[in-house]
């Protein structure tokens, strides 16, 4: 059974593009393969959180994963900082990451750019640890978007390394996995891409928007002057709308609506707060769900526990081949 290996950084609350993207598609992956979902406490800290933010932040991460339907014994979800292990091969792979190749990182530029104040020495060997994060189980596949695919080029560059180095075929060669046309992308209320926590507050719906948060931010969504002609084609942010409907709405909803437009009788004012209507009865038991497993902490720090020992296991059968391999024996 193939082995996958994926991580969410504690930062910022779940949106519908999460949702309907990769996080949906994890449930589905839980019965085909060996699966490891971590919580990158540790990544985050380039950013500096408070200690109470980041605690709070981890824990509805996981209350999120279990919400959507990770099973804690299926799969093993865990939280990065419960591996020492991971540490210990991060000092190893940094001894043999180049500064150049680690400056020429687009994510360490683009950082550079947007947080002059705080480059600090993580944010450039940021990708040694999101590569040991994925060597350390030795993963055959990762779950990735575009933005991520250098990362994951440095990771195989990595461990391509590491076994020239110690003429060995340790590490295997991490491929991206691609979910197809079951990955949905989710259209952001603004027209202006997919929806993502980093294009702004405004344009992503956040699985705990309270409802009349919500209900606004779909009300303010830009649109146009209407069609002025039967069948017209759809402007993006009207098209947007519609993409959104889809995922939420009744089929008959989106097809009376649909026809409203054809014919060039749509309200867009009835159309929003129809979306608006359908998005909240949508997000509800989400929500609900999720403050249910936020108020048990007993069920939260046994799944921690659970996921702590099964990725430990792995996590300590490589670094004890790895020190083999490397020479670092003990006399005893």
């Amino acid at each position: 059974m193939k082995t996958v290996v994926s991580g969410i950084r504690p930062t910022g609350m779940l949106h519908l593009g999460n949702y309907f993207g990769a996080l949906k598609n994890f449930v589905k992956m839980q019965d085909s393969f060996k699966c490891f979902f971590f919580i990158a406490d540790v990544h985050s800290l380039t950013t500096h959180p408070t200690p109470n933010n980041l605690q709070q932040s981890v824990k509805h991460v996981l209350a999120e994963y279990l919400a959507l339907g990770l099973d804690p014994e299926k799969s093993t979800i865990f939280i990065q900082s419960d591996l020492p292990e991971v540490y210990e091969l991060y000092t190893y792979m940094n001894m043999n990451a180049y500064l150049g190749e680690l400056e020429r990182n687009t994510t360490f530029k683009e950082k550079i750019r947007n947080q002059p104040d705080n480059i600090n020495a993580g944010l450039l060997t940021y990708p040694v640890l999101m590569a040991v994060d994925i060597l350390i189980h030795k993963a055959d596949l990762v779950p990735v978007g575009k933005d991520q695919e250098q990362h994951l080029e440095m990771t195989r560059q990595f461990g391509k390394r590491f076994n020239r180095l110690y003429e060995n075929d340790f590490f295997p060669a991490p491929k991206a996995f691609n979910f197809g046309e079951d990955l949905v992308k989710v259209p952001g209320l603004t027209g202006q891409g997919k929806m993502s926590k980093s294009s702004g507050e405004a344009d992503t719906i956040f699985i705990f928007d309270d409802p009349s948060i919500l209900k606004k931010k779909i009300m303010r969504a830009k649109t146009d002057g209407g069609p002025d002609k039967p069948n017209q084609k759809m402007s993006p942010e009207i098209a947007n709308l519609f993409d959104l409907m889809n995922l939420v709405s009744e089929k008959s909803t989106v097809e009376k609506f649909r026809e409203d437009y054809n014919k060039m009788t749509i309200r867009y004012g009835d159309f929003k707060k129809q979306l608006a209507e359908d998005m909240e009865k949508f997000v509800y038991p989400l929500r609900t769900q999720i403050s249910d497993i936020l108020g048990n902490t007993d069920y939260l720090a046994k799944v921690a526990e659970i996921g702590k020992e099964k990725a430990k296991a792995s996590a300590q059968k490589t670094i004890k081949e790895v020190r083999e391999i490397i020479g670092i024996k003990s006399f005893n």
